[in-house]
């Protein structure tokens, strides 16, 4: 018998696919517009929470608090609602019927790395007012030296009242910042770069007594006498604030190309507003749809706003009365799935040590996915069976979505945590995917446009297409 005759178009080697070369310049550019756009006006966790809801109720959602949980009448089969708690955690839902088929969702989280100033921030030394920081996430100290910061936060008063100050994204506006020694005064066995301490991130704010005539700590008066008049403040109001100093820096193209963007907090709000973009753009999914947005995964999602915390379960429960369905929540979990957006390290050209060239993903080249995260040994992680990972790989490639595998850095040297494990000891089906950055948790990250991009589309097909393994 004659041996079949392979074709010679056939290649088993899996190549991932350069984004640029099959889409649409003026498509990306397009959707990152409004990508910039959000990220220029969201720079903390209230304020994308704020930024989002606004957008569903436009598109007619409605907030689940607010509509009955019984009726007369028929129940409904179809639902857009979103729930928000404590203005820093987002669940939205689109539910379709048959509700038993489970859910196919996208979480991502909406803090960066930042600074927060202490409830007793602000003293006065050597004639200026500074204000005392605890840093907040990963942060390489050094990059926070001499860079203009924007103050943002909400005050909250005893009466209950709120005051949200926002200073240095005008371009009128002042800006505030912690500064460096100069090389020529740095020249010791023990130079500041090395040595700065997280005590030490203190932040320049004023240096004008303002016509203050008592000697002892005019600025500090003067400041807080500006504070007041502005705002209605005092320095006990302080202890109730969450006041946040984050980079004064617009989001800007990268590149003569223009082929990238730079800006602060790409980690992990790249993955929020695709996220949420795609729930917005599914049609007719197969099953129901929704997105969970988080806080504090920058710091082990740990407290009522983080990942352990179960809001989105709770409000799962609160939908299931409304469509008056006798259905176990714990169980329907174990019939969903969730792509856990987050982003990956990059290659960066410079440091390619750091990295198995082999497993690690490249900007340009469409959504990373990521079996595991953890460290050493794959602690501290999710992993995501094989047979989710093959169901998610055939959506993307019947959706024409550019993907690629990766992972964390090398082996010993690599590492880091995501939201996918605590949503996984739900039982639901879960793995990490998002766009690769450089320079994450820096001040000013970059990412592909391209990448963004296809990410949206990522997570619109699965959204829309994803049925269950089991």
């Amino acid at each position: 018998m004659p041996r079949r005759k392979k074709e010679s178009n056939i290649s088993f080697e899996f190549v991932p696919r350069n984004v640029w070369k099959l889409r649409k310049r003026e498509d990306i550019e397009t959707y990152i517009g409004g990508y910039k756009h959000f990220l220029q006006e969201c720079k903390t966790v209230r304020e994308a929470i704020e930024y989002f809801v606004k957008m569903l109720e436009t598109r007619g959602f409605k907030r689940l608090s607010k509509l009955p949980i019984r009726g007369r009448g028929r129940p409904p089969t179809k639902l857009d609602v979103y729930e928000v708690y404590k203005n820093k955690t987002l669940v939205a839902f689109r539910i379709r019927p048959p509700f038993v088929k489970g859910i196919n969702l996208v979480a991502a989280h909406l803090d960066s790395p930042k600074l927060d100033l202490k409830p007793m921030p602000i003293a006065e030394k050597e004639g200026f007012a500074i204000g005392k920081t605890h840093y907040y996430g990963g942060i390489k100290k050094y990059q926070w030296f001499n860079l203009p910061l924007a103050v943002h936060g909400t005050v909250v008063k005893t009466d209950g009242s709120t005051v949200k100050v926002r200073i240095g994204e005008d371009p009128s506006d002042p800006v505030v910042l912690i500064t460096d020694l100069l090389p020529h005064l740095d020249r010791r066995d023990d130079p500041v770069q090395k040595l700065f301490k997280g005590e030490d991130l203190n932040v320049i704010l004023a240096s004008d007594t303002l016509g203050q005539k008592d000697e002892k700590e005019a600025v500090k008066k003067a400041l807080l006498t500006l504070l007041n008049e502005k705002y209605g403040i005092t320095e006990e109001d302080l202890v109730s604030a969450e006041i946040e100093l984050v980079p004064a820096l617009q989001p800007k193209d990268v590149g003569i190309d223009a082929s990238m963007v730079g800006a602060y907090g790409h980690d992990d709000r790249v993955c929020a507003y695709t996220g949420f973009t795609a729930l917005l753009e599914t049609n007719n999914p197969v099953r129901s749809a929704g997105l969970v947005l988080l806080d504090r995964e920058e710091i082990g999602s740990d407290g009522n706003t983080g990942a352990k915390h179960l809001f989105w379960m709770k409000t799962l429960k609160k939908v299931a009365r409304i469509i008056k369905k006798d259905v176990d929540v714990e169980e329907l979990t174990e019939v969903s799935a969730m792509l856990s957006g987050d982003v990956s390290a990059g290659v960066n050209p410079i440091f390619t040590d750091v990295h198995d060239l082999a497993n690690a993903p490249r900007l340009n080249y469409g959504i990373a996915i990521l079996r595991y995260t953890g460290s050493g040994g794959k602690y501290s992680t999710n992993e995501a069976h094989a047979e989710f990972v093959a169901a998610v790989r055939r959506i993307f490639n019947e959706s024409d979505i550019c993907w690629q595998p990766a992972e964390f850095g090398k082996v010993d040297q690599g590492g880091g945590g995501t939201v996918a494990k605590f949503f996984a000891e739900t039982g639901i089906d879960v793995i990490d995917a998002g766009p690769p950055l450089l320079g994450m948790h820096s001040p000013f990250e970059i990412v592909s446009k391209a990448d963004v991009y296809e990410t949206h589309r990522a997570y619109r097909a699965f959204l829309e297409k994803f049925e269950s393994t089991r």
